[in-house]
C-alpha cells in the first residue's frame, strides 16, 4: 500500500520528488501515462477517460490515495470523478487546491463569501486544455473579488521537455511571457499551472521579472499532503519501496525520467 502519484508523463515527478523529501517516510508509487502523453492538447471527454483508467490502476495496485499531478488532469476529470462518486475507502485528489489557497490566503473549506485580496493582477499559464477548462478561473472567482486574470496557452513546452530540448522549451516560455505581457504588462503573481513548469521556473521568472511573485505547485502539494495525511494516517500504507510505471516504453520513459530529474529513475511497464 502506497500512496499514489498520477501524471500523463513526467512533470508529476516535481511533485512526487518535492513529496517524498517532505515524508521520507511515505511510499509512492508514480503512474505515467506516456504512451498518450501530452493530455494538453486532447478534449476533455478523452482525457477524463484516460485519467479515470489510471487512477484506476493505482487503486487496484494498493494506492488508495491517489494524487492527480497533472493540472490537465485536475481541471477535466477531478470534480466529474468525485460526483460520480469515488469507491469507499478510495480518495482522489487534485493539484488545484494548494494553489488557489496560497493565492487566496484562505484554506479550501472556507466557505465565505468571495472576499478581496492583496493581489490584483494574475497571470496563468498552462496547456492548452488546462486554459480552456477555465478551472482556475473558476476556483479563484469562488474565493476572490476584484482580481484580473490573464490566461496564456503554453503550446509546445510540455513536448519539448518530455523531449528533452531544454534549448526549445526556454525558447517557448520566453515566447508565451511576451505574448501574456502584450495582454497584461504588469501582472503581480504568475501561476505556472502545469507539474512540468517547475523545471522552467527560473526562465518564466527571469522572462517575467524579479517584481512578480511566481506561484510553483510542487512544494505547495507536498506541504497539503503532508497535512492531509496528518489528518487521515490511514492513508499513508504501510510499503517500504517507491515505484514507477508507464504505459510507455520502459526504457524511453526511463532515460527521459533521468535526464529530466538528473537522477537514475527506472520505469516498469504498468
Amino acid at each position: 500500500m502506497a500512496v499514489g502519484v498520477f501524471d500523463s508523463g513526467l512533470g508529476g515527478l516535481t511533485v512526487l520528488d518535492a513529496a517524498r523529501a517532505r515524508l521520507p517516510d511515505v511510499p509512492f508509487v508514480y503512474y505515467a501515462d506516456s504512451a498518450h502523453a501530452p493530455y494538453g492538447v486532447r478534449d476533455s471527454e478523452d482525457i477524463y477517460q484516460r485519467t479515470k483508467k489510471a487512477v484506476g490502476y493505482l487503486w487496484a495496485n494498493g494506492c488508495d490515495l491517489v494524487i492527480l499531478a497533472c493540472n490537465t488532469a485536475s481541471a477535466a476529470a477531478l470534480r466529474r470523478m468525485q460526483e460520480a462518486g469515488v469507491p469507499k475507502g478510495k480518495r482522489v485528489l487534485g493539484v488545484f487546491v494548494p494553489l488557489i489557497e496560497a493565492l487566496t490566503e484562505r484554506e479550501w473549506g472556507d466557505n465565505s463569501p468571495p472576499r478581496e485580496v492583496a493581489v490584483k493582477e494574475v497571470a496563468i499559464f498552462a496547456t492548452p486544455a488546462t486554459i480552456a477548462s477555465r478551472a482556475f478561473q473558476r476556483e479563484l472567482a469562488f474565493r476572490a473579488i476584484g482580481v484580473d486574470v490573464e490566461a496564456q496557452a503554453c503550446g509546445g513546452v510540455v513536448d519539448a521537455i518530455e523531449d528533452g530540448d531544454m534549448i526549445l522549451a526556454e525558447a517557448l516560455v520566453r515566447s508565451h511571457v511576451e505574448a501574456l505581457k502584450r495582454k497584461m504588462p504588469e501582472p503581480q503573481a504568475a501561476i505556472l499551472g502545469c507539474t512540468h513548469y517547475p523545471l522552467m521556473e527560473t526562465h518564466f521568472q527571469a522572462a517575467l521579472g524579479e517584481d512578480v511573485k511566481v506561484y510553483s505547485q510542487a512544494g505547495l502539494v507536498a506541504e497539503s499532503l503532508a497535512d492531509y495525511l496528518e489528518r487521515r494516517p490511514d492513508f499513508i500504507g504501510s510499503g517500504k519501496m517507491h515505484r514507477y510505471f508507464t504505459s510507455g516504453d520502459p526504457a524511453r520513459v526511463s532515460d527521459h525520467a533521468t535526464q529530466f530529474m538528473r537522477r537514475e529513475i527506472a520505469f516498469e511497464q504498468a
